[in-house]
Formats: C-alpha cells, structure tokens, sequence
C-alpha cells in the first residue's frame, strides 16, 4: 500500500463523509480512507479549539477524584459502550482518566449528534470488565471500546457468538481474535514494520530470534510477511526460552544460517539484555550486520546493550492533529492512550454517520485500506490484530534517533 498515494476527492469533506466515500466506492485500492483524519475535524464554532472546561487546578494530568461509575455521552442514535479503568489505583487509573478526557474531545468534535457513548468503570479489575463487556454484548451495543485490561480482552475473544458485536480491545499486549480487534501497537507489528524498514535500505537476509511463547507463530507471520514486499527473506527464526540466557538461540542461529543481513529480536514479556550481550559477543551488531528490536524492548529503561539497534515504534508523544486541541482542553499534553481512544471514538462516529447502526460489519472494519488516525495509517485484519504505520528508529548514545518518518510491515 501506498500511504501518500491519494485519489482527487476533496479534503475539504468532513471526516464522515470520507468514509461514506469508502463504503460507496470513490477511493481507489490504494487509498486510505481518512475517516478518522483528526486534521479533516472542524472545531466547533465557538469552541475555539476548548471541548470542555478544565476543572480549577487541572494542570498535568488526568484528574483523579470521585468518578461515577458509570458516565453517558451523546445524544445519537447508534449505541456504543466504552469500559474504562476510570477508578483503578496507580497507572492504569490514570490512563483511564486520560482515555476519558480523549473520549469527551471525540465526541465534542464530532460523536455527540451520532453516538450515545456510555462509559463503564472496570476499576481495572478484569473479571468485572469481563461481565460488562458481556453486558454489553447482549444489551444492543453496536460496538464495545475497551477494556484494557489483558485477560478480560483474551475472555472476550473466546467468546463465538456469531452476532457479537465488534470489541476494539485498549489493552496493551492483546494479540486480538475474531471480531475482537488490538487496537495498540503490538510486538508483532513492531517487529514487522521494522524488518521491512531495514528491508527497504536493502537488507536482504534475515534472523529473528522469538521468545518461546503464544505469540511466537504471529510475529514469525507478520515478520516473514513484512519481507517478502520488499523482495527480502526470513532465513530461520529460532525461539528461545528466558532461562537459556540467550547463548544457546545465537549459537543455533550460527549454526543455521551464514552472514545474515539483520537479526531481530522480539524479546515479549522479558528483557532482550542477555540476548544482546550474547549476539555482542559474536560481533553483533556490526559493519554487516544489524539488530532490530521491537516496542516491548521500551517497556524498561534503555540499556547500553541497545546501542545500535533500530526499532520501528510509535512516538508516545506525538498524537498529531489532536494535540494542541487536546492540550487547550485539558491543560496536559496528549500521549498516546489518548490518542488510542480518541481514535476509536472517531472510527465508531464514522460509522454511525456514513452507514448508520448497522454498519459495524467486519467488511468495513477489516477495510484493507486501513483509516488515517491521530498516529497515523492502521488497519484492522480478520485475525483481530492490527497493522500500523509508525516512525523508524535507531537508538545512538542511549535515546532514539529518528531514521524514518513512517515504515510499516503491509
């Protein structure tokens, strides 16, 4: 797919509008669809960029204070309910509040007349989020935003209701499933779209070594996918366990495959440092070879083994569009969970507008072409993974330096 390739359709649209042009068939094969493109929002008249007024004091973070637990927005006729971890202790907590404060600028700018959004409290507990899901699911919901948290997500997806509406799941580490869509970045896609960023320079052979584990036989798919649009290989890919420490993967992999171009480690849960340390004493990376690492290596702090490795992540600050309106809402700077749920809020407001209630079908959200968002190109895929376009990075003397605006692994 070509992001900048674009049909002659006027920008000036509103943003609904572009996906009714979707749905009826303007946009070529190529084209994105800009449902959702956060700069094609007009700020209401008289609003002036402000959504809601920020409460007294309100100054660099979601405000934690009494929260209701249960919250309805909009006066549209399409019902959504998104859940949310408005009262959950600690980081989650405050996401969620930020989640929330996202959701209202989403609906100010364009849901109020379209959705009747009612927000639920999980409280972060996942068995609570499990049963509002449900709830949620056998009430007339047309879709569900949330949860975020991970094993309430992983429930949903065993669920097989051949009428179930569509969940775009906010939690992190979700790998997705059938009509229940992983809505943040995944290592997956992470490892794919960097692997294609090196494939792009003309890297032409490839390692990936892949913690043992569910996930394993994804990112394998989607890496091995990644390269084979840009005429590269997967050589071998050689699971590891955290208890081997990293020496028997390195080893196997000299014994498999000879003067690779690039080795990429997809790391999961764990810590990528004794991989590191061993592919260091091999000499990698190196003149002729490169590492590629992914988003779950950012879950801890930067370590001296990661000089020289390139990742392909999203930029938690950068929410485009939405920043400065967001920020003069709220008075703390956009990251991006906001921009995570500002985006499914507009993805679901499209819907409504240009195909009405009923329109929450997997041909739609299953578009190849993907929708423009606040971070970006994404899609969705039948398996309920999601692919995204995202920036290209090497991290140089401890922080990440930009390689590439944009790289993606479709």
């Amino acid at each position: 797919m070509e992001a900048g390739r674009r049909v002659h359709c006027p920008r000036t649209w509103a943003i609904t509008l572009a996906l009714a042009m979707m749905v009826s068939g303007c946009q070529s094969k190529d084209r994105v669809s800009e449902a959702l493109d956060p700069a094609a929002v007009a700020v209401p008249a008289g609003q002036n960029g402000a959504a809601v007024a920020v409460p007294a004091g309100h100054h660099g973070a979601a405000v934690a204070g009494p929260v209701q637990a249960t919250q309805s927005l909009g006066t549209g006729p399409t019902k959504i309910t998104m859940l949310l971890p408005l009262s959950a202790a600690g980081t989650a907590g405050e996401n969620g509040r930020k989640m929330l404060d996202a959701t209202k600028l989403a609906m100010t700018d364009i849901g109020n007349g379209l959705l009747t959004l009612t927000v639920e409290d999980t409280r972060g507990d996942s068995t609570l989020a499990s049963k509002l899901a449900i709830t949620a699911i056998t009430t007339g919901s047309k879709a569900v935003i949330g949860p975020t948290e991970l094993p309430a997500a992983q429930h949903i997806a065993t669920l097989s209701g051949s009428t179930r509406p569509p969940v775009l799941a906010l939690a992190d580490n979700f790998a997705g499933g059938a009509g229940v869509y992983a809505v943040p970045l995944g290592e997956a896609d992470s490892a794919a779209a960097g692997a294609a960023g090196l494939a792009a320079k003309g890297s032409k052979k490839f390692v990936l070594l892949v913690a043992a584990g569910p996930n394993a036989g994804a990112i394998e798919k989607r890496v091995a996918n990644s390269l084979s649009i840009y005429g590269a290989t997967l050589a071998v890919t050689v699971p590891y366990s955290a208890g081997d420490g990293g020496a028997k993967a390195v080893d196997d992999m000299g014994s498999l495959v000879e003067a690779p171009d690039a080795v990429i480690v997809a790391s999961g849960d764990g810590s990528p440092s004794a991989i590191l340390a061993a592919l260091k004493s091999k000499g990698i990376p190196g003149k002729k070879i490169s590492v590629v690492g992914t988003n779950r290596w950012l879950d801890r702090p930067l370590d001296p083994l990661f000089e020289g490795a390139y990742i392909a992540t999203l930029d938690p600050r950068e929410t485009g569009p939405i920043a400065d309106r967001f920020m003069t809402a709220y008075n703390y700077p956009a990251d991006v969970n906001v921009a995570y749920a500002y985006d499914m809020v507009a993805l679901t407001a499209g819907i409504a507008s240009s195909v009405g209630p009923e329109g929450f079908s997997k041909k739609i959200l299953e578009n190849p072409n993907g929708f423009r968002g606040s971070t970006g190109l994404f899609r969705f895929r039948a398996d309920g993974s999601s692919e995204r376009s995202m920036p290209f990075y090497r991290i140089e003397k401890g922080a990440l330096k930009l390689v590439a605006k944009s790289t993606s692994g479709f």
